[in-house]
């Protein structure tokens, strides 16, 4: 009876243990999330989910309990297709990185200074000379840049928006073209958009001297066109023309004067004809 009773005991605690032991052996499990499933509901990612499949990159992303990844829609991960399917796992590896972070997150880096992270590629052991590596710039237009870390790559992806997070376990980014890794695949990118040039308004040139000679040649002077638009006769020449035909007063004078010289002559024969009439008497 001593002994049944002290088993008791000790079956109750290998009971209240099992769970504790679980959790510990197994953490992953209680904050594991399924990627597929995840992407599985937004189509414009088909393409992408489709390669962390063939890839077995879904089987290491579920296993993390804090991860980020920057997902390519199907018309962009077009640009590393012509890859092999060892090369493509190499790429889209480091654009799996190893920590939570969300737009609001990204913002918060310091403006006009890269930030360096590590990608799910670093933790193969496969990359060399900062491969595994991605750097992260928040540049003065407000913009995020990712690029590799690698000596010499560009920035050649932005971000476009946040597609899916879970706070601060798994965090789903679109990128605008994959991250290009000097000495790893192909990439069939875009030609980058040109830019806008502003173009000045053109003034038309004002008129040269010769030109204003030559409008003043063809087109007619002031006094000419009075002349063509006048009458041929103005009111002011036809009293110029009534006053020639109408006697002026120098001509009333002169014939006033001839009448009063007749006049006078013709009373000095009346009177001389009386004196001789006298003299006869």
């Amino acid at each position: 009876m001593m002994n049944n009773k002290q088993k008791a005991p000790s079956s109750i605690l290998s009971f209240a243990f099992f769970p504790l032991f679980f959790l510990l052996c197994f953490p992953s499990s209680v904050s594991a999330f399924n990627i597929t499933k995840l992407l599985n509901q937004f189509p414009e990612f088909g393409a992408f989910n489709d390669y962390l499949t063939k890839t077995h990159l879904f089987e290491q992303i579920n296993t993390r309990n804090t991860i980020t990844i920057l997902a390519l829609d199907n018309s962009t991960v077009s640009a590393i297709a012509k890859n092999s399917l060892d090369t493509v796992k190499e790429i889209l590896g480091a654009h799996i990185i190893l920590d939570y972070y969300d737009p609001a997150k990204l913002r918060k880096l310091p403006v006009g200074k890269p930030t360096e992270i590590t990608s799910m590629f670093q933790s193969t052991g496969d990359a060399v000379k900062q491969q595994g590596f991605l750097k992260i710039v928040h540049n003065k237009r407000g913009e995020i840049e990712f690029g590799s870390a690698a000596k010499g790559a560009p920035f050649s992806a932005m971000l476009v928006k946040s597609v899916a997070s879970r706070p601060y376990d798994i965090s789903v980014l679109q990128v605008s073209a994959p991250i290009v890794i000097p000495g790893i695949g192909v990439y069939n990118l875009p030609p980058p958009a040109p830019e806008t040039l502003f173009v000045a308004p053109v003034e038309a040139p004002s008129p040269s001297p010769a030109d204003d000679d030559v409008d003043d040649a063809d087109s007619p002077s002031p006094s000419s066109k009075a002349l063509a638009e006048s009458p041929r006769s103005s009111p002011k020449s036809a009293e110029v023309a009534d006053d020639a035909d109408a006697p002026g007063p120098a001509d009333s004078d002169a014939d006033g004067s001839a009448a009063s010289r007749g006049r006078v002559a013709g009373g000095g024969v009346v009177l001389a004809g009386l004196v001789a009439l006298c003299l006869a008497w």
